[in-house]
């Protein structure tokens, strides 16, 4: 176990906060063995007995409603498992070829400020993306990140990475979903997020063919760039 007391380096504001562990899971991991995880990390990181955590992981299919999703937009509630969760949102899949990182950080450690913890995990991906040469954006009204597609149509625009969260005490869980190569037909079994209107799309779907340690090595250095040092477990 880390002793993340020892590490202590400053977030965007100047205050001084520990080192954020790093976590990879290379077996996908199912999702409520994650949701039992999450849980317990929180509670530790609350009670001051557990370091804030990054968690990256792949889920094997299935569609996960957040606390505002309709059952009507599950369209094929037969095909994959479904489950309810606590994170804000609606439905979304998660699946193989998806990166998924559960960020549990604690907010009294920074700013105790929801909004601006949002827009950083979209800072985020999108710094993540350009390293692939893809240009994530951000639309009012629209959560996620998405990206035009000029080769489908003037005004053409679709998602590639979904955010979805929940703080408890002011430490956060769950976090974000980037489609690396995903097999995108598995979207159609919902309204993903709720928008009708915009398709979703990955990295391999925009021509960027790259591992999923090359995405978790860019994920690691940009969040560094926005939160702060990561250390992996067997780092000291």
């Amino acid at each position: 176990m880390v002793n993340f007391l020892e590490t202590a380096p400053e977030n965007r504001t100047g205050t001084s906060v520990p080192g954020i562990e790093w976590q990879v899971s290379d077996a996908p991991v199912a999702y409520e063995d994650a949701l039992a995880r999450m849980e317990a990390r929180v509670a530790e990181i609350h009670a001051g007995t557990a370091p804030e955590l990054v968690w990256l992981l792949e889920h094997p299919p299935i569609y996960t409603a957040g606390t505002t999703a309709s059952d009507s937009e599950l369209t094929d509630p037969t095909r994959f498992p479904t489950v309810r969760t606590g994170r804000g949102g609606r439905w979304t899949y998660h699946g193989p070829g998806q990166r998924i990182a559960y960020v549990m950080l604690d907010l009294n450690r920074r700013d105790r400020d929801v909004r601006r913890f949002v827009a950083d995990l979209e800072d985020w991906v999108i710094r993540t993306l350009s390293d692939f040469a893809v240009d994530g954006e951000i639309r009012e009204g629209r959560v996620g990140v998405w990206v035009r597609r000029p080769d489908k149509g003037p005004g053409i625009e679709e998602k590639i990475a979904a955010i979805g969260i929940r703080v408890r005490r002011w430490v956060s869980f769950h976090g974000i979903a980037i489609n690396v190569e995903p097999d995108l037909s598995h979207f159609s079994g919902i309204v993903p997020c709720g928008i009708a209107e915009h398709g979703v799309t990955s990295l391999a779907d925009l021509g960027r063919i790259v591992s999923m340690p090359e995405v978790d090595m860019s994920l690691r250095a940009r969040f560094e760039d926005v939160f702060g040092k990561t250390v992996s477990p067997n780092d000291g």
